[in-house]
């Protein structure tokens, strides 16, 4: 007798995903981005950097996200410890209010080149670093690569980071049984099948190695996640990479997918030494008292 069960549940998670995606037109009006909340404490363009963190921080939410709520944790912890920090908004679809990082990866990326700009602009430093979360985190990659970013970022810093593509849990094994799906993903929503394994743009993106030279990666991933799996494929492989496995710092931290960027102070911390490295402190378990 077949396993229904184990059969229609990840069926039923995968056709979720997709209606999740193909939400129809919202009319509510979204909530105001970051760029409109100065006051917020980060987003602030008047904020000169110091010479203890002379880059301003860019961070690259996952998709699904916004330049609010995916840093609603990050941000103020960064800010409190002396850094310019900022958020952008990229992704959009028509029509869909507050989830954004849904476009094609090549778009979004373009969108993050003309943000680093503003920013360096206002900031008047040479040079950024970039902290993305998932499709946060593999995306400027595309920048680094493609678009020019290399000469404008001194450090990318991936949180569970797409970078080789997911099989969502083994769901995306699923797609060659139900024709007319893998379409509608490529079709409504490009970043969801942009991020699948073996997609173009990420056999683009990694042919000729993970790594341009110029910028140092490090990688936070936690064993616990399940959006992007195997979690082993976030991390890279070339000069200049670090990749970290939460739990080798702190065997306590069960933090999954969306908590290793959203709240997980161990990840934190983790950012911190990978900006400054310099003056770099142990990550432990006691790091969520930092």
């Amino acid at each position: 007798m077949l396993p229904w069960n184990r059969i229609f549940r990840p069926l039923a998670a995968l056709l979720l995903a997709v209606a999740v995606a193909l939400v129809p037109t919202v009319t509510a009006t979204a909530a105001p981005t970051a760029d409109a909340r100065p006051g917020s404490g980060w987003n602030d363009y008047t904020c000169e950097p110091s010479a203890a963190h002379p880059r301003p921080v860019v961070l690259v939410h996952g998709t699904f996200g916004n330049s609010v709520d995916n840093w609603l944790g990050l941000a103020p912890y960064l800010k409190n410890r002396g850094y310019c920090v900022f958020s952008l908004d990229y992704g959009q679809l028509p029509g869909v209010p507050l989830f954004n990082g849904l476009g094609p990866v090549e778009k979004s990326a373009g969108q993050l080149a003309a943000y680093v700009d503003k920013v360096l602009t206002a900031t008047g430093a040479a040079e950024t670093d970039l902290v993305g979360h998932s499709q946060g985190g593999m995306m400027p990659r595309y920048y680094l690569k493609f678009l020019g970013g290399a000469d404008k970022v001194n450090a990318l810093v991936g949180i569970a980071p797409s970078n080789h593509g997911t099989t969502l849990s083994g769901l995306t094994r699923l797609l060659p049984y139900f024709p007319g799906v893998e379409d509608l993903l490529n079709e409504h929503t490009p970043a969801l099948a942009d991020q699948i394994v073996g997609s173009d743009v990420l056999t683009e993106l990694n042919a000729g190695g993970d790594t341009v030279p110029g910028v140092r990666y490090t990688v936070l991933a936690t064993k616990y996640d399940e959006v992007v799996t195997p979690y082993r494929s976030q991390f890279l492989d070339g000069p200049g990479v670090r990749n970290v496995l939460l739990q080798d710092l702190c065997p306590l931290d069960f933090s999954e997918h969306l908590a290793i960027g959203l709240f997980d102070r161990i990840a934190f911390h983790e950012v911190t030494n990978a900006l400054d490295p310099a003056h770099a402190t142990p990550t432990t378990c006691a790091s969520v008292f930092g």
